[in-house]
């Protein structure tokens, strides 16, 4: 029985080939659509939870209290982390991380890794990284101790062991014994790192002493609790211990500090301070709605091309009733044929998911999935999946067709009645409601990054190249080597450029009532040239001068509205020549800066102060002109390796660079419309299905019409009215629902569109014209036909 069921499926599919190669791509463009988001959303949710002890792995943050604001920071003092570890018996390791750039050469390989962590010895304890050569407790607990990832130790020692070997890091060289190599870190790691050095190279000689610093922030601390404790318990005791340990300083300083533990698994996701890589729940929760709904689209479709199908096989229906058939069997018939169809569809979107795959992980930034079969349950969920939808969405099918009565259509004449004309149009009503959300949310997502992208941003950020001298020694000659060169245009020094990383400094600033008012601050040291070549506006006082050098050097600083407002000044002028205290440095204000945005879009424009300090900068930006650019790098790049020969020449432009920040909301913008336009695609296969039925069944009345003379235009406007009230309906159903989830997405966002009502109007038009077009193809066919066939017929 079950192979005469599997060949009448086949020979049904074969006969209508053209029905069924538009079910089949719709249900295989929708699986593997739903495939990808499943991978994506699954790969997102799975960060740090390779690790065997990450339910008891805790990121320390902590929460400053100042008179002035509290700072919501993702970093500790450095000397938090191993007080706690002497004090709270309940906590069995700890470890500390702090992201740098070196400079690392082997003979004449030489590479300046980005990517560096110092970490305490403890590391491979707290944390699953696996370590393919050397011994996991003692590879970070000597000075100068290094541990390179297994791609990284190949570019400078190939094929050779690396274990007992020495490099040179930093300008100094100084030498450093390779005591392990690791695997590479994993991509759904928000620890990031491919070379990780001993902790106590950097507190006991770089900076020596810092681990008794209570007031330095800048370690990232992670706690790994004993099985069965309580991170709640333990962090309801932390305020007696800062009490206890730093009570005084934070009296003295005025700087309060609450330590908060956040579970691991959650630092990825959920936690809003930030981190050396983070992602956002929301994408995910939007993603994996938007999955269900391609999916829902996808079975909408099956049912109503099938059903759209079955007034084609009504007569088949009434012969085997006639001969016997029970409607059991002619249900799971149709059911059957509908599995049957879900798998080959399966087969096609494993098809489309191998050729897709690389295409997704570059729309995706990351390598979600290396392949589809390096996780069989993922192939095999997604069989299941299949099957399922083709049991489930052929259940309706399968009972309308078995429910035909013999009679009425073996005297060539039949009808599914009104209610099943009202679920079909339900079913149109759905889809397209989820198309025109899509559509919305779609132009929304859009208008929001090219808003981001064209905002003013109070700089200058076109044509800037940017090098990271790291603080060489040539540095400064490196800076006047440039200036010569025909193409530069200017050049300035800074510790920080918009969109990069700046230091927050302990600051003392006269307030509006004359006190010393404490606050931290975030700070730029910067070069007399770097306000005029950034175009950064003053409102108020001058910019820095070498007028003023000796005075500019020790005792200027300026600072941006955003501070003069935290300091209870009405107006720029205000803070003209008040008093500040930094870092060692005393003296007055004596200019104010028209705020710009440092930081991302996404953050409100801070507090920010500008100091003189020529020894501290690192950074050189170089304004070059348009013309003849490839030229201009090059005689940069010749200047550097003539100035700084042991170094690397790297570069980037400040504009590419400040965009970076953007990145993973365009990614998001780029997937959520390829998915969107998959979404409207395969509800359009759903309407031209409810529109060939329709048709179908009207073919007598518009014989008869075309008889009394009605025009092919009238009775295609006829035969599209319906259609176009369905439409409408979504919309009225789509737009408050769109608004309300895209207004919720945009709350993350600092600087925002506000949505526009006519982007619910374009909404609205793109949809008609979509259905428009789908329609017209059955409306124009059934009003151009015959009449005396479609009569004769009857």
């Amino acid at each position: 029985m079950l192979k005469n069921h599997f060949k009448i499926a086949l020979r049904n599919l074969w006969r209508h080939r053209v029905f069924s190669f538009i079910n089949i791509t719709g249900l295989s463009v929708g699986i593997t659509a739903c495939f990808f988001i499943f991978m994506y959303v699954t790969f997102e949710l799975s960060y740090d939870k390779f690790h065997t002890k990450a339910d008891r792995i805790y990121r320390v943050v902590t929460d400053i209290k100042t008179p002035s604001e509290t700072i919501n920071t993702d970093v500790t003092s450095w000397a938090f982390a191993p007080n706690l570890k002497t004090d709270f018996p309940e906590i069995e390791a700890f470890t500390r991380v702090s992201g740098g750039s070196f400079l690392v050469r082997k003979g004449n390989v030489k590479f300046q890794e980005e990517r560096t962590l110092f970490a305490d010895s403890t590391f491979f304890k707290v944390f699953d990284f696996k370590l393919l050569k050397g011994n996991l407790k003692t590879a970070l607990t000597a000075q100068a101790s290094i541990v390179f990832t297994k791609t990284a130790a190949k570019k400078y020692f190939g094929d050779a062991d690396p274990v007992g070997q020495t490099v040179l890091i930093t300008g100094d060289a100084i030498p450093a014994l390779v005591t392990g190599v690791m695997q590479d870190v994993p991509e759904n790691s928000q620890i990031k790192a491919d070379m990780i050095i001993s902790m106590v190279t950097l507190t006991q000689r770089f900076n020596k002493g810092i681990e008794e610093q209570w007031g330095n922030y800048g370690a990232t601390s992670y706690l790994l609790l004993k099985p069965g404790v309580s991170a709640k318990n333990l962090q309801s005791k932390f305020p007696a211990f800062m009490e206890k340990r730093n009570g005084e300083r934070s009296r003295k300083s005025q700087m309060f500090a609450t330590l908060l533990l956040e579970p691991l698994k959650d630092v990825y996701l959920h936690s809003k301070r930030g981190g050396q890589e983070v992602g956002s729940i929301s994408n995910v929760y939007i993603f994996s709605i938007v999955a269900v709904f391609i999916l829902v689209i996808a079975c909408i479709n099956f049912i109503n091309l099938t059903t759209a199908r079955s007034v084609e096989r009504a007569k088949e229906v009434g012969i085997r009733k006639v001969v016997g058939a029970l409607k059991g069997e002619l249900a799971s018939q149709f059911i059957g044929e509908s599995v049957i169809l879900c798998l080959i569809a399966f087969v096609v979107t494993i098809i489309l998911s191998v050729l897709l795959l690389p295409l997704f992980n570059q729309l995706s930034g990351k390598i979600v999935s290396p392949g589809i079969f390096s996780n069989i349950s993922n192939v095999l969920i997604l069989f299941g999946i299949s099957v399922s939808i083709g049991f489930l969405a052929g259940i309706y099918p399968a009972m309308v067709l078995s429910s035909f009565k013999p009679v009425m259509v073996l005297k060539g004449r039949f009808s599914t009645g009104t209610k099943g004309n009202l679920l079909r149009k339900s079913l149109v009503v759905a889809q397209f409601s989820i198309s025109i959300a899509l559509i919305i949310g779609t132009i929304i997502v859009y208008n929001q990054m090219d808003f981001m992208r064209n905002r003013d941003l109070g700089f200058s950020k076109d044509q800037m190249v940017v090098i990271n001298t790291n603080s060489d020694a040539g540095k400064d000659a490196f800076q006047q080597s440039v200036k010569s060169i025909p193409g530069v245009k200017s050049v300035a020094m800074s510790s920080a450029v918009p969109g990069g990383g700046n230091s927050g400094a302990y600051s003392e600033i006269e307030n509006k009532k004359g006190d010393l008012q404490i606050a931290n601050l975030d700070l730029y040291f910067v070069d007399f040239d770097y306000l005029n070549q950034f175009k950064i506006k003053m409102v108020a006082g001058r910019p820095f001068s070498k007028d003023f050098m000796t005075t500019d050097t020790s005792q200027a600083m300026i600072l941006n509205e955003e501070a003069v407002k935290l300091f209870g000044y009405s107006s720029p002028q205000q803070a003209i020549g008040r008093r500040f205290k930094q870092w060692g440095r005393e003296g007055k204000i004596v200019g104010v800066m028209k705020d710009f945005h440092f930081r991302s879009l996404q953050e409100k424009i801070k507090p920010l102060s500008m100091r003189v300090e020529l020894r501290a900068l690192d950074l050189v930006s170089i304004k070059v002109d348009a013309k003849n650019l490839p030229a201009t790098l090059a005689a940069i790049e010749s200047k550097w390796k003539e100035v700084i020969p042991n170094r690397p020449f790297s570069y980037y432009f400040l504009d590419e660079f400040f965009d970076r920040q953007y990145r993973a909301e365009q990614r998001f913008g780029k997937l959520f419309f390829n998915f969107a336009i998959l979404a409207i695609a395969i509800s359009c296969l759903g309407l031209l299905g409810l529109a060939s039925y329709s048709t179908y069944q009207r073919t007598r009345e518009i014989g008869i019409r075309k008889v009394l003379g009605a025009s092919t235009p009238g009775i295609v406007n006829m035969l599209s009215a319906d259609f176009m009230k369905l439409v409408g309906i979504s919309f009225l159903i789509a737009t408050p629902v769109a608004w309300y989830f895209m207004h919720k997405w945009l709350q993350d966002f600092a600087y925002r569109i506000d949505i526009q009502w006519w982007v619910f109007a374009v909404s609205g038009i793109l949809a008609m014209i979509v259905a428009l077009g789908t329609i017209s193809f059955q409306a124009i066919k059934a009003a151009i036909a015959n009449p005396v066939k479609s009569l004769r017929s009857e």
